[in-house]
């Protein structure tokens, strides 16, 4: 009830409230560090995590704990309309996990981001196989790739439309090539070569 900020929250009601997930989370996490085990959070709509801002309440209100970090979901993120990609580039650190899940969002006149109490199949936002939605997995693994995710890449499913087999049929060999090995060498290495101060300085003309 407290998602829309209308009518008015009483005030000091979030921050009380995060001060008590806080509270409550702290001694979970330092379990999870003294077995030296991360927890990642799956950052999620109707939760009290659900985008960049209340993650970053979060990890504040548990004192930025080591262990307190994030299952990056970007379906959940683009039915929030939430850049998804610039995302990791914020909390690449704090990533452990990955959903690989793709959804979809199509605005009407009718509805938008919160869909009107519509069923799965007639929501503006809605889940779909993968590679039958609108999320940007190249971006998304080079992005991670980028930043040496080196975890999991799951698949979760949850399409409206498709048959659950042959949407794992198709999901596991889309994971697999959207998997980027890594290079060892710059494309343009080839054009190398040794050179001296001597040189260095008579290409600056000195």
């Amino acid at each position: 009830p407290y998602l829309y900020p209308f009518p008015q929250r009483p005030a000091g009601l979030i921050e009380e409230a995060f001060g008590e997930l806080g509270k409550r989370w702290k001694p979970i996490l330092d379990v999870y560090e003294d077995n030296g085990v991360d927890v990642g959070y799956e950052i999620h709509p109707s939760e009290d995590v659900f985008d960049g801002a209340t993650f970053e309440m979060f990890l504040d209100a548990v004192g930025g704990h080591k262990r307190c970090n994030i299952n990056y979901d970007p379906s959940h993120f683009l039915l929030q309309q939430l850049d998804y990609l610039e995302f990791i580039d914020i909390y690449h650190e704090r990533i452990k996990a990955f959903h690989v899940k793709d959804a979809e969002f199509n605005p009407t006149g009718r509805q938008g981001v919160y869909s009107g109490y519509q069923s799965w199949t007639n929501r503006a936002g809605r889940f779909r196989s993968l590679g039958d939605g609108q999320v940007d997995f190249g971006g998304i693994f080079s992005k991670l790739t980028q930043y040496n995710y080196d975890s999991w890449a799951v698949l979760e499913w949850e399409c409206c439309l498709k048959h659950p087999e042959d949407g794992a049929a198709e999901g596991a060999p889309f994971i697999e090539h959207h998997i980027i090995r890594v290079t060892e060498k710059a494309f343009d290495d080839f054009a190398a070569g040794t050179t001296d101060k001597k040189m260095l300085r008579a290409m600056m003309g000195i």
